[in-house]
């Protein structure tokens, strides 16, 4: 089961990105100031990798850059092998 601090973060920071791409893409569509490609990426680095998938599908937002993708899923293979040695390591009681 997983660590109920952890979920709490990945809810909270995929529902934090989820508004920050839906914000970004309205400003976007109506030519106003946008949320910097790197604080959506540190929101999906730090666990909101999820809700920037969701949201990526459902604006349609972010999704066809090349390199903004890269970095996107080089954040989330990162975020999730942290997230593994963190529950590996509180099965072992290494933490």
């Amino acid at each position: 089961m997983p660590h109920p601090n952890l979920t709490t973060l990945y809810l909270i920071a995929s529902a934090l990105a989820f508004t920050a791409y839906g914000i970004d893409k309205a400003a976007a569509v109506g030519g106003r100031w946008r949320i910097p490609e790197a604080l959506l990426h540190l929101l999906g680095l730090v666990g909101g990798w999820p809700g920037a998938l969701v949201a990526q599908r459902i604006f349609r937002h972010k999704t066809r850059k090349a390199t903004f993708r890269v970095v996107f899923w080089s954040s989330a293979v990162l975020n999730t092998a942290v997230a593994l040695w963190f529950l590996s390591a509180g099965q072992h009681g290494t933490r």
